[in-house]
Order: structure tokens, then sequence, then C-alpha cells
């Protein structure tokens, strides 16, 4: 295990260096100018030539991407073109409340996935079936913006049960319930996404395995049909299981993006609006790549996690 570990390490360094690459093209040779966004109308041609100077823009696109990489490679992200703060500082402040978000969502998706995708597949086109299916589906179709405003208009402003938004009530931030209560609409929100796809996914996989041999096997021996779903039949159908979870986690973080603007999360999502709006490259930049880092580490925890579900999963 542990040298295929290393190996898929060593791969991922290119990776990354490509990633770096696209990703400081895309961004720098985007329309529009970061100076043009807090440089005052009336200044002069001359001072923003100077202040462009100063943040090295009238440098070669080429040069521009050296310098980045350079600092990248030191373990510096630079400096955000908006608040001229560290950006790993500001990375790091809203790192945290995006993975509690994540972490929250993904797991109430997946405790409300996992059983209905075994009592849809248990119960194969029954009216439960069905009931599951459509559900599914209707958790798939519903905008995440929309369901979140949905919420907030019921939760928040009808019933006023749930705040609208933000991480934590002013005053209160320690307050465990209270940041329990303001993580609940968003999570909903991520959650709903997370299990209409996921249910569909459990179903498949757990009808592959509800036919094989070895279960009426185990059933002929008078195991309860409880034990052979539950204990043999969905550890067998597991694999493609992982596979779609571990796709999710990247994914989660494109859904942050519009869910945290909605709530007000404190979050990456919501830095990554701000920065687009403010063109803030250098902030840009630094999520686009540890995007790509949280994909590569999923995928690489994804392959670990297969050995453990089947044991016949060998990495060397």
């Amino acid at each position: 295990m542990l040298p295929y570990i290393i190996r898929r390490l060593l791969i991922a360094i290119p990776v990354l260096f490509g990633v770096t690459i696209v990703n400081f093209l895309i961004i720098n040779m985007a329309p529009g100018n970061p100076v043009d966004m807090y440089i005052d109308p009336n200044t002069s041609q001359e001072q923003i030539d100077l202040r462009k100077d100063q943040l090295g823009l009238n440098d070669p696109i080429w040069v521009q991407y050296f310098k980045w990489l350079g600092n990248l490679l030191q373990g510096n992200l630079g400096f955000s073109f908006s608040t001229f703060e560290p950006v790993s500082k500001i990375i790091l402040e809203r790192l945290g409340p995006t993975i509690e978000l994540m972490i929250f969502s993904l797991i109430v998706g997946l405790l409300i996935a996992i059983p209905i995708g075994i009592i849809s597949a248990v119960k194969q086109y029954s009216k439960l079936d069905y009931f599951f299916t459509g559900g599914s589906f209707l958790g798939i179709s519903i905008p995440q913006f929309f369901l979140g405003l949905g919420l907030i208009y019921i939760f928040a402003i009808q019933l006023q049960i749930l705040p609208a938004g933000g991480r934590s009530t002013l005053g209160s931030e320690g307050d465990f319930i209270d940041r329990i209560q303001h993580l609940i609409l968003p999570v909903v929100v991520l959650a709903v996404g997370i299990a209409g796809k996921k249910v569909r996914y459990v179903r498949a996989s757990l009808l592959e395995v509800l036919g094989q041999d070895y279960l009426r096997t185990a059933r002929a021996k008078g195991l309860k049909e409880f034990v052979v779903t539950n204990k043999h039949a969905l550890k067998n159908a597991l694999i493609p299981i992982i596979t779609v979870v571990g796709l999710e986690i990247p994914l989660l973080l494109g859904g942050a993006v519009i869910t945290e603007q909605v709530f007000q999360w404190p979050g990456m999502g919501q830095l990554t609006i701000q920065s687009i709006m403010s063109r803030d490259y250098p902030t840009l930049m630094a999520l686009n790549l540890l995007t790509a880092v949280f994909v590569l580490a999923a995928n690489l925890i994804t392959d670990i996690l297969y050995s453990f579900a089947d044991p016949r999963i060998k990495y060397k």
C-alpha cells in the first residue's frame, strides 16, 4: 500500500504543475483588470500604470507566471489585490467553515441515501420504490439557490425558528446550539442534492448484488434477510458507492459556492464569489489550486478505501 501511495503522490506533482499553468492563464487572460476595481475613475493614467507596475501586472504573462510559481514553491500564495492581506491567511480563515459545512452535509446526505437506497432495492418496483425514486429525482432537480431561498422564507421569515444566514449570532460565537441552528439550513440544502444522487447509486449497486448465487446460498442456510442484505450484499456493493462518494467531495466545493452565498456562510464559496467580483487574481488562483488538491486527495482516499471494502483489491 505504501509504495502505491508514494507513486500516486509523485504522479500528482506533474498534474498539479499542469493545473498551475491552466489556472494562471485562464484567470490572467480574463477580460478586465484588478486595478480598475479599486482605482478612482479620476485617477491619472500615470498613477494607474504605476500601480500596475507595483503589482507586476505590466510584466509579460510568462514572467508573471514564473514569479507566482516561484513564490508558490516557497509556500507563499501572494497578497490579495483587494484587502492586501496574505492569501494564505484569508484562505485559512475560510477553510474551516467550508470543511465543517461539507462534512456535515456529506454525513447527513449519506445517512439519508444509504437506508433509502437499500429499502428501494429490496422493495424493487413497489410503491415505496417508486416514491423514493421520484423523491431522489426531485432532490437532484431542485436548484440549490431556489431550495435555499425557500427554506429561508419558511423557517427564518415565516416560522422564525432558524436563522436566515451566517455562521453564528453576533455575540454568541461560542454557543454550540447557536452554531448548530445556523448549520441546519445550508446542510439541508447540500444534503438534499447529495441524497438525491446517491439513492440511485445505492439502489443500482445493491440490485446487482442481490441476485448473486452466494446470497441465495446464505438465505438457504437460514440467514435472516436483514443480515443477508446489510452484512453480505451491502459490503459487496460498496465499491461503486465509494467511487461516487469520493467524487462528491470536490463537487461539494462547487455546491458550496452557491449555498454559502445564499446563506452568507463565511467559507471558501463566498470568498470565491467575492474574489471574482473584485478580480482578486492571487486569491482566485490559490482557491483553484486548493480545489485541485482536494480532487487529487479525494481520488487517492477513494482508491485506498477500495482495499478496505474489498480485500481482493491489492495495491503494490
